[in-house]
């Protein structure tokens, strides 16, 4: 079997057909990436997957796109290293508020991003959610969902 080279890796994790969408809209619209401020917003959760950060610990990534507004089309991002047990129960509880009726649980790493594919699949073209993203202790950023709105 021939090995796979790093473009073939990069191909299968990458979502290469959004990212050319992306391109095109920036190209389309400007380039112009404008800081969402913290407050109130009605967002549709874009990604959700299990990654690694910078230092290569597992991590989960949340990206938001904002529905309406002026910021409208612009995303937020949440990303929450999950090396420690108080970590994963701040992802349980956000999981569980995205209202899915999965059973949130972690066992392995494994399985836990198997169950964020399965709640990503869920929510994709069925549910949208109002986020307040406020500033935290220490500078941090929370997100708590406020609202699940079905999609008609």
């Amino acid at each position: 079997m021939a090995e796979m080279n790093i473009w073939d890796k990069f191909d299968s994790a990458i979502d290469t057909k959004g990212l050319a969408e992306d391109v095109k809209d920036a190209q389309e619209n400007g380039a112009t990436y404008k800081d969402v401020p913290h407050g109130d917003y009605e967002v549709k959760i874009d990604k959700l997957e299990l990654t690694a950060s910078k230092a290569g610990d597992p991590m989960v990534s949340v990206w938001f796109k904002i529905l309406t507004g002026d910021f409208k089309g612009s995303r937020i991002f949440m990303n929450q290293v999950i090396t420690q047990g108080f970590q994963i129960h701040i992802v349980n509880e956000f999981l569980r508020s995205l209202d899915t009726d999965i059973d949130i649980e972690f066992v392995t790493y494994k399985q836990y991003g198997n169950l964020l594919m399965d709640v990503i699949e869920a929510i994709d073209g069925n549910l949208e959610y109002g986020l307040s993203y406020k500033e935290g202790k220490k500078g941090f950023s929370t997100y708590e969902i406020t609202d699940v709105f079905e999609v008609e």
